[in-house]
């Protein structure tokens, strides 16, 4: 609808040249994604593709998909990145490389990180769950949580955007609004959670293999999953912005599936009294009823990866358990577009003052 399609960038105009982008480790899943995402947008030009095993390569001898777009560079390495070339690099880099990387860039580059090298605020806690201290610790100071729907003013204002990991944008989209309104107990949220296989990364691997994946699910990462910490800081921060004490838990465990994409979430929250399905359910339409990239559906259908699929679009519906004061959330979402490279472009589009649907506005894709 027309309604949807308001400008959720700042007022400025978009500029009257392109942007000039440079994915750092193009040669993953998220760095495929971008490419192929970036491509559609009117603002953009690619201007490096970095993966420094392939350096040397045309991109299409690593995805074949993309032999048609004759406009890409080669895959260079990081090293050979002219970054006084360069507005906005999308860092697709493994975790606590992009640290590294960053810190060495020139100040005038946005960045917008992929990894979770700067999500969590907390450098102690980043050190507790990546086995690695943090290496950039006064950078860590100024990047912005980049859950675009819940930080676009921020994000707007960053230099460095931290783009948050797949299952927590699932998650937080429905738990942030139902927890700054204390229509659920904080500390009893149970989240389910299945992804494609693409999460687990492009490098090979025993666990991903065909023979692995295909005709079975397993749990994995459990109790100890990385995304938990930042789930619920996200969490947290809407409680103490609420004037609520941060007693956020989540039970979280996650889930692989014989698919390549998606990521679907069953979150089991206890509500306040009096609270059921369809006050959760009328408080999250009222906060993204006007938001192009989160739906709230009105009727029973139950959302299905499939309905996501390809797209940077969050479908979210709520039920009553038949266990009294109790709920059942369910959201979905493409892992590798509103999970990483869709909203990792989003989030772009803010700190560059553009539109906030441009390029990224493409229906799901089914069947």
């Amino acid at each position: 609808p027309l309604r949807r399609l308001r400008l959720r960038a700042s007022a400025a105009a978009p500029p009257a040249t392109k942007q000039r982008v440079a994915v750092l480790g193009a040669s993953g899943y998220t760095g495929a994604e971008l490419v192929r995402i970036l491509l559609q947008h009117p603002f953009v030009e690619i201007a490096a593709l970095t993966a420094n095993s392939q350096a040397g390569q045309p991109f299409s001898a690593v995805f074949p998909q993309f032999a048609t777009q004759k406009s890409l560079p080669d895959l260079i390495t990081m090293d050979d990145v002219d970054y006084d070339d360069v507005d906005v690099v999308f860092a697709c880099l493994p975790h606590a490389k992009t640290q590294e990387t960053v810190k060495e860039l020139p100040e005038n580059v946005k960045v917008i990180d992929l990894s979770a090298d700067f999500r969590l605020a907390d450098v102690d806690t980043y050190e507790e769950w990546y086995g690695k201290p943090h290496v950039a610790v006064e950078l860590q100071k100024e990047a912005v949580y980049g859950l675009t729907e819940v930080a676009r003013g921020d994000i707007a204002e960053a230099r460095l955007v931290a783009n948050p990991g797949c299952y927590p944008t699932a998650s937080q989209l429905p738990l942030i609004p139902l927890l700054k309104e204390g229509l659920i107990k904080a500390d009893d949220i149970i989240i389910d959670a299945k992804s494609g296989t693409t999460g687990a990364g492009r490098a090979p691997k025993q666990g991903t293999l065909f023979c692995e994946v295909t005709d079975g699910i397993h749990a994995y990462g459990v109790a100890s999953h990385r995304h938990a910490p930042e789930i619920e800081q996200g969490l947290n921060r809407a409680l103490e912005a609420a004037g609520a004490p941060p007693t956020a838990v989540v039970n979280f465990t996650p889930h692989l599936m014989p698919m390549s994409r998606g990521i679907l979430e069953t979150i089991y929250v206890k509500t306040e009294d009096g609270v059921d399905a369809a006050k959760l359910k009328e408080t999250l339409k009222a906060v993204y009823d006007d938001e192009y990239f989160v739906t709230v559906l009105d009727d029973g259908t139950v959302p299905q990866t499939r309905h996501v699929r390809g797209s940077n679009h969050c479908i979210i519906n709520v039920f009553d358990d038949r266990l009294p004061g109790r709920c059942i959330i369910v959201s979905v979402i493409d892992n590798l577009v509103k999970g990483a490279s869709g909203q990792a472009v989003q989030n772009m589009n803010l700190v560059c003052g553009f539109p906030e649907e441009m390029g990224i506005s493409m229906a799901p894709v089914f069947p």
